[in-house]
């Protein structure tokens, strides 16, 4: 594990856009299998429609002085990038942490960030998606306190099955300073 406190958590800025893309799509074809389609990879690499409408988060060292690690804060169901959220519920789309910096706390930070978010808005729970193949995701989700949620598991496409992990979040603040949408709180 890495030293966390050379991390930094934000809003992805503007010139950071297509190396947050980049970095995202690197990490997407170090996992095992052939899995990500030519178009799903655009879609992970455009940051900047993602910076426009929904929270993209990123990591950044400043040792190596770059972006390390990228995430999608999906504020709620309202969002086009929600998937299969309901009311009260925010989610997570396309972690992304370089294959280099891996095993780091990076992706620990990222999901941290976006736990706070939720919280902040007084979301009732956090929920995301994820492929069978993800293993060491699946292991740092479940560490964090998100739990099989076979309820809301998808086939978006054939050959393409994705596991709906969900966080209760027990103790919700509604005390948000957060810029954008904030869209969570809804009826229980």
């Amino acid at each position: 594990m890495g030293n966390l406190a050379s991390v930094e958590v934000r809003a992805v800025e503007p010139a950071e856009l297509s190396a947050a893309g980049e970095l995202v799509v690197s990490a997407y074809r170090a996992l095992p299998g052939a899995h990500l389609s030519d178009g799903y990879a655009a879609k992970l690499a455009d940051v900047a429609r993602r910076a426009r409408e929904a929270d993209v988060l990123v990591a950044w060292t400043a040792v190596s002085k770059s972006v390390v690690g990228c995430i999608t804060f999906v504020p709620g169901p309202a969002s086009p990038w929600a998937e299969l959220l309901e009311d009260g519920e925010a989610g997570i789309r396309m972690l992304g942490v370089d294959p280099v910096a891996r095993r780091r706390g990076i992706g620990r930070a990222l999901v941290d960030a976006c736990i706070e978010r939720a919280r902040d808005r007084g979301c009732r729970a956090l929920m995301l998606h994820t492929t069978p193949w993800m293993t060491a995701a699946h292991r740092l989700y479940e560490k964090l306190g998100f739990t099989r949620f076979s309820a809301r598991d998808w086939t978006p496409e054939p050959g393409v099955s994705l596991l709906s992990y969900r966080l209760t979040l027990l103790e919700p603040r509604t005390t948000s300073t957060l810029p954008g949408g904030a869209d969570c709180p809804a009826a229980s």
